[in-house]
């Protein structure tokens, strides 16, 4: 098939740092073109893919740059010209590239990567039998059943690339790996990690307002002295303290629809307590690759299931992920998708 990945316009494919999505584009992008599927891949010129790359922006601008409208539309405007050449059109992004494809007469796939926010939500019904969407968890699936979808389809990762660890190969301390918001739980995973007495690393990402007030505010002062904070880190750098770390913290507290780090983590053998919100009971099976311990009382129970980690087997945690989430399974998974809606017409 001849397939069109449009990745968002604000970060490279793959990214030099943070960029849950862009990893996702990047794998699916040169999975399928392994599997000898003629790929288009619209990025930033400074991406790297097994694919033809096409772009209008020679440099991604970063992060603080996601969801600049100017960026999106003329990114969009380029991208879909000459879409007839596709037999289907990926779409990652959901503003103007979404809108404006649904008139092309081409097959469209759009994978939902973030919330269903009343605007999108509005946005989404407009478009909800002209696209054909993809579920990136059953969690994600059930808040808006309405849509077309072509399927369910677990982000993967790439798993060579993820060193497994056994238990007395780990260093003692826990992480936590994510943005700064406060949903993402940074302050819960310092209260955790406290409770616990235990060393806490954090590598975080503090870009938006919300997530400089968040850090300044609620979590700063309650770190503890020895815990160790880093912005945000290479690929290299993520994959060295996943294999390192003896549990990852993974305290969400609204209904995120995947969240990679938890795969990753358990890739490298590494336990994830986490909360049972969006994806996570599909991601984690708990007691086997992970705990799950409730939103209101993380710092507790998270510290008790700490003391748990003897009883997860890190040889069961990559086991999992290579059954459901690796880089493979995804692009098989998106196989079916684009065969389904080329198919459909």
């Amino acid at each position: 098939m001849r397939i069109a990945q449009v990745a968002p316009p604000w970060v490279a494919v793959p990214p030099k740092g943070y960029g849950g999505i862009e990893w996702v584009v990047a794998l699916l992008a040169d999975g399928l073109a392994e599997r000898g599927h003629d790929v288009t891949l619209f990025a930033t010129g400074d991406s790297e893919t097994k694919a033809h790359l096409e772009y209008v922006f020679e440099t991604a601008p970063g992060s603080k740059a996601i969801n600049d409208i100017t960026l999106d539309a003329t990114h969009t405007l380029y991208s879909l010209r000459g879409v007839d050449r596709f037999d289907a059109v990926h779409i990652h992004t959901p503003f103007s590239a979404l809108a404006a494809a649904v008139t092309t007469g081409r097959p469209i796939v759009h994978t939902l990567h973030g919330a269903f926010s009343p605007e999108m939500r509005q946005l989404y019904a407009l478009v909800g039998d002209r696209a054909w969407f993809v579920a990136i968890s059953e969690a994600q699936r059930d808040h808006m059943p309405e849509l077309r979808y072509g399927g369910v389809v677990y982000n993967g990762i790439d798993l060579p690339a993820y060193p497994l660890r056994l238990r007395e190969e780990k260093d003692d301390f826990v992480l936590f790996l994510g943005r700064a918001a406060p949903e993402k739980g940074a302050l819960r995973a310092v209260q955790a990690a406290k409770a616990a007495g235990v060393r806490l690393v954090m590598a975080v990402k503090v870009a938006h307002e919300i997530e400089e007030e968040h850090w300044a505010n609620d979590v700063l002062p309650a770190v503890q002295p020895d815990t160790t904070i880093l912005g945000e880190i290479s690929l290299e750098e993520k994959v060295d303290l996943l294999s390192r770390a003896k549990a990852v913290l993974f305290p969400i507290d609204w209904d995120e629809p995947f969240g990679l780090v938890m795969t990753e983590a358990m890739a490298c053998g590494t336990p994830v307590i986490a909360t049972p919100r969006g994806s996570v009971p599909e991601v984690i099976a708990d007691g086997e690759t992970g705990f799950v311990v409730p939103v209101e009382r993380y710092a507790e129970e998270a510290a008790a299931a700490l003391q748990r980690l003897a009883e997860i087997d890190p040889r069961a945690c990559r086991a999992r992920v290579e059954e459901r989430f690796s880089k493979e399974a995804m692009v098989a998974g998106y196989e079916r998708v684009f065969e389904r809606a080329v198919e459909a017409g």
